[in-house]
């Protein structure tokens, strides 16, 4: 029976408020139901003075939010898709994927050709530095945490902070942007831009709700990247990145990459599926990647570094 309010687990950021309350919007216009946030704060909320790779990569910022649901406190979750382990949580499942939003990296305080020779960025992604090293060897990086406003008051600090598109979006300060990255020029993070609402596996009829705010191309697009992520075997503390495309007919097309940290290797592949497909499109890359390209001695060589 689903109940006559529906609970949502949520972090406790501007951003993370904003989110839940969006999906709670679409619920209340789908399906009548309303919806209520229980706030929970995670280990990447406490833990803001350490490189999120340093802490546990994927799954800081979402398993005190996952804890809420299966313990009963909260009905289902609202996570950025990008924060989500590339492998299902037991006793949970994504229920549903609204449409996405901008899953474009942009840059804060300079564009690109803009920065200056040397000139120090911001980022807390190994993914973003290393195609940023690869573009431009000449820069400069250090670490930057935080929720979005602590970011971008630090941004004058910096030659530039890079930050995702769909953050600035969702809280309105889209202005903020001196350059938005195209996905050809910076492979986005598996998930970025897309929300994942997950829901305790045996609880049908609050999944059936959920679906209701489905959006099926952001799905299928999420569904192929997460399936590269897996297959590599990796998270936000690798420098790895996917954006997948669904067309009219249902076909995905996905690029992808893989990079060392320093920037100097930057492996790249790129695809079309049919419709159907698109979840083997991602395990194909990344094995295309690792198997052909040299990404498995990569990747030794990275872990070998953790």
């Amino acid at each position: 029976m689903v109940p006559p309010v529906l609970r949502a687990a949520t972090r406790g950021s501007a951003l993370a408020l904003r989110q839940t309350a969006h999906v709670g919007t679409l619920l209340a216009e789908a399906s009548g139901v309303p919806v209520e946030q229980v706030v929970v704060e995670t280990a990447g909320d406490r833990r803001q003075d350490v490189p999120i790779w340093e802490i546990g990569g994927r799954g800081v910022f979402v398993k005190e939010v996952q804890t809420a649901v299966l313990e009963g406190r909260a009905d289902f979750a609202v996570h950025s898709a990008k924060d989500l382990p590339s492998s299902a949580t037991p006793g949970l499942v994504i229920a549903a994927v609204p449409a996405r939003a901008d899953p474009r990296d942009v840059l804060v305080g300079a564009g690109l050709e803009a920065l200056p020779i040397g000139g120090l960025v911001a980022t807390g992604s190994v993914r973003r530095r290393a195609q940023l090293a690869w573009l431009r060897p000449d820069l400069t990086f250090t670490g930057l945490r935080g929720n979005v406003g602590t970011r971008l008051a630090k941004a004058g600090d910096f030659a530039a902070i890079v930050m995702a598109a769909a953050a600035l979006d969702r809280l309105g300060h889209a202005g903020r942007a001196a350059e938005v990255l195209d996905c050809s020029l910076m492979v986005p993070q598996v998930g970025q831009g897309a929300l994942a609402v997950e829901a305790r596996e045996g609880d049908l009829e609050v999944r059936a709700v959920l679906g209701a705010v489905e959006h099926i191309p952001s799905r299928l697009a999420v569904d192929a990247e997460r399936a590269y992520l897996a297959e590599m075997g990796g998270g936000c503390d690798l420098p790895v990145g996917a954006h997948a495309r669904v067309g009219a007919d249902g076909s995905v097309g996905m690029d992808a990459v893989l990079a060392s940290l320093d920037g100097r290797i930057v492996l790249r592949a790129g695809a079309t599926a049919a419709a159907g497909d698109g979840e083997a499109l991602g395990r194909g890359l990344a094995r295309r990647l690792l198997d052909q390209s040299g990404g498995t001695w990569l990747l030794e060589g990275l872990r070998g570094l953790a």
